[in-house]
């Protein structure tokens, strides 16, 4: 057992499953030693709802914007002893906001701080890890954008696609972190890559800002208890988002195809990866009745004016707090401060392009797994049974 892992943003919708999959033994036995989850917000072993094991180091209360370098590096320290035995960084931290150009500055400080600590700190440093998105390719534009067009919206989507170049590029805090590890990079022995999920559907052991799985799974819980079981369950989108072609991102294949290519040796240092549960893409018309049929409903086509899942969410929340009380749910799930008003409208109906992804690359890394929509959305769902998420 000689790796070590930190991983930054352990508690959210894809860090969750990183210290999962490590402390399962992804890919085997005996490879790791130790993972030290880093949130910020605090997080028990008990609401974490990871396995108890003693490799597991919990650290707390990490805000990688307060302070300065130094007292980034004397916090790391002070709290990971050991932090000189890390041999792989996961950087899976984000701070959501509404406002682009703060959004950008403090990614851009973030990952700057974490980066240049962690080269100093981890004298073992083999592999860093920076997740960054579909934004890479230009999806949150939307295919309305003006002057936006070929080669930004080719499809399927490829890592050897150009930056997005202009206005759109330049409002794309993944340009300036790339270009700063690069740079830092070149003369160290520790070798790197960015990977590059779509829309991540993950189980989070408390409120995030950006959470689908966790909006669905209460969304159709929520409507059997309104319209009963075996009830029909209309899609809550658009005709043109209900057959856009998409690859779904879950949190534990992201994860399992993280950690391979953070020890493979066929992995190119500086490298994209795109990263999704399958080769080939889906369809919300194909996705959308497997999904209601792990809550007993029937899952049907999109209407002319669609249910939208946050107006029925706080619609019904008196139902619902009703059902947390009869269920012994954990509260404040369903609708609270943090979740990001609209991002589940966004989701489901301007996402209504084809943006599929080219996953030849990845599986040319000698992965070889696929998941299906039952198998990863109805682990998350069971998970969140669990954790009383959701009845």
């Amino acid at each position: 057992m000689s790796k070590s892992a930190l991983v930054f943003g352990a508690s959210g919708v894809t860090g969750w499953s990183f210290i999962n999959e490590i402390l399962n033994d992804y890919p085997k036995q005996n490879t790791w030693k130790r993972a030290h989850a880093l949130t910020n917000r605090p997080l028990s072993q008990e609401q974490s709802k990871w396995p108890t094991d003693p490799r597991l180091n919990i650290v707390s209360g990490i805000d990688l914007l307060a302070g300065s370098q130094e007292d980034l590096e004397n916090e790391l320290k002070t709290k990971i002893p050991d932090i000189g035995e890390v041999t792989h960084v996961y950087y899976l931290a984000y701070k959501a906001g509404t406002d682009v150009q703060k959004e950008l500055e403090e990614a851009v400080e973030m990952w700057k701080k974490t980066l240049i600590a962690v080269d100093k700190l981890c004298a073992n440093l083999e592999f860093v890890v920076l997740q960054t998105g579909a934004k890479m390719y230009g999806c949150h534009l939307l295919a309305t954008v003006p002057d936006y067009s070929q080669p930004y919206l080719k499809t399927p989507h490829a890592e050897s696609q150009p930056r997005l170049k202009g206005q759109f590029g330049g409002m794309l805090f993944y340009h300036p972190q790339l270009d700063f590890i690069a740079d830092l990079a070149k003369d160290r022995k520790w070798s790197w890559c960015d990977t590059r999920p779509d829309i991540i559907i993950g189980f989070v052991p408390n409120h995030n800002f950006y959470s689908l799985g966790t909006s669905m799974g209460i969304y159709l819980s929520l409507w059997r208890e309104v319209h009963g079981a075996g009830s029909e369950c209309p899609f809550p989108g658009t005709d043109k988002s209900w057959k856009a072609l998409s690859n779904d991102s879950s949190s534990d294949m992201i994860a399992r195809q993280t950690l391979h290519l953070s020890l493979s040796d066929r992995t190119k240092k500086g490298g994209g990866y795109n990263v999704a549960d399958e080769k080939t893409p889906s369809t919300w018309s194909a996705k959308w009745p497997i999904l209601c049929s792990l809550f007993g409903l029937k899952g049907t086509g999109p209407t002319a004016n669609p249910p939208e899942i946050r107006k029925f969410i706080k619609d019904h929340i008196d139902v619902w707090r009703k059902m947390e009380q009869q269920h012994g749910l954990q509260t404040g799930h369903a609708d609270n401060e943090r979740v990001f008003p609209g991002f589940e409208y966004f989701l489901m109906t301007q996402f209504d392009f084809d943006r599929q992804y080219d996953m030849s690359k990845m599986y040319g890394t000698g992965f070889g797994e696929e998941r299906g929509t039952e198998k990863a959305w109805g682990g998350v769902f069971e998970r969140m049974r669990k954790a009383k998420v959701i009845p």
